[in-house]
């Protein structure tokens, strides 16, 4: 069993909590945080994990292997750099980071020590997604020609990270897991209505530019009255469109689309055909996606192996959002995305 300590037991440290204590192939040693009263609350179901109240302690602990990060974003590069330059195999909240810089540190501190960085993508091990992974990668959608994500509802507001930072790496992060490479340019607009002040964006709107013919937009707003979880792929053959609200039928795939001619002239009149076929909605396995993401952290550090959510991936969604965030200062002014463009290294 891999020995893991949890650092924060705020918003989503419990969640962490939960699950390496109810993961067969870890074990939960301690929990990390300043506030004792809320490490005491947290930690009164699990009697055998100790409180912590000073990073330094895990560290310091040789029987501690691994350390989960659930604090805030600007913390995640120091906390991350530190016990990767101490030996320990790192898991980090989404984002990665708060900057590319900050990223970058994070993977060059991993690939000096030797040890597994994984960012907490969670999405990735949904049931949903690992599915429409199968049907994208076995040809039946067709060349990708768009993607149309939703991500709204009515809070909960941030005060270090705008809504971006926020929202977006869901779903940017099952874009790269979809099709493995970065962006060409980014143009994105957001605005603050709650907290113009501190000019924390809670309404946001990005598009995405690959160059070969694949366009992705993506909203993300705190403000709606209604929450909406929608994810759409459009290909040259069949559709997919993901509703992670929907309680039985979650992902759908449609056999619908147009049909050009190749005849010449037919093309001259731009005659386009219409194609209305069956609608599906494949088998999705019940599990839990955090449950899921705990037992593959544990498993890339027992096998030595790259994660499916690596530094690197979480770098390519870092590097998406910093581009979207200099985008929007810039009044939507279109951002080339630089650094590496090839496709994912295999998990």
């Amino acid at each position: 069993m891999v020995r893991v300590a949890v650092v924060g037991a705020g918003y989503w440290g419990p969640n962490l909590i939960r699950n390496f204590s109810a993961c067969p192939d870890t074990e939960l040693v301690a929990v990390c945080d300043r506030d004792e009263e809320r490490l005491a609350k947290v930690l009164r179901p699990y009697p055998g994990v100790e409180a912590v109240d000073d990073f330094d302690r895990i560290l310091r602990r040789v029987d501690i292997e691994a350390v989960a990060i659930a604090t805030p974003v600007h913390t995640h590069a120091p906390l991350g750099v530190t016990a990767l330059e101490y030996g320990k195999h790192v898991l980090v909240e989404k984002p990665l980071a708060g900057s590319v810089a900050e990223a970058e540190q994070l993977v060059a501190a991993a690939k000096h020590s030797g040890r597994i960085l994984m960012v907490d993508h969670t999405f990735i091990f949904s049931g949903p997604v690992q599915k429409i992974k199968q049907i994208i990668d076995s040809g039946e959608l067709g060349d990708l020609y768009f993607i149309d994500s939703v991500r709204i509802n009515l809070g909960m507001f941030q005060h270090d990270v705008n809504v971006v930072w926020d929202l977006a790496p869901h779903d940017l992060s099952i874009l790269d897991y979809l099709v493995g490479r970065l962006p060409s340019s980014i143009s994105a607009f957001g605005t603050s209505h709650a907290n113009e002040l501190a000019d924390i964006e809670d309404v946001a709107y990005l598009n995405l530019d690959f160059s070969d013919g694949l366009l992705a937009s993506f909203h993300v707003n705190w403000l709606s009255p209604v929450k909406v979880r929608h994810f759409i792929i459009g290909g040259s053959n069949k559709s997919i469109v993901y509703d992670d609200l929907e309680p039985t039928e979650r992902v759908k795939v449609y056999d619908r689309g147009i049909t050009i001619s190749d005849d010449v002239e037919t093309k001259r009149g731009v005659m386009v055909g219409y194609r209305t076929g069956d609608v599906w909605s494949p088998h999705i396995q019940g599990v839990e996606p955090l449950a899921q993401m705990v037992r593959h952290f544990a498993e890339c550090i027992r096998e030595n192996k790259q994660p499916v959510t690596s530094g690197e991936a979480g770098l390519r969604v870092v590097r998406i959002l910093e581009a979207a965030q200099r985008s929007i200062k810039a009044q939507g002014g279109r951002i080339t995305i630089s650094g590496e463009n090839l496709l994912r290294h295999a998990a």
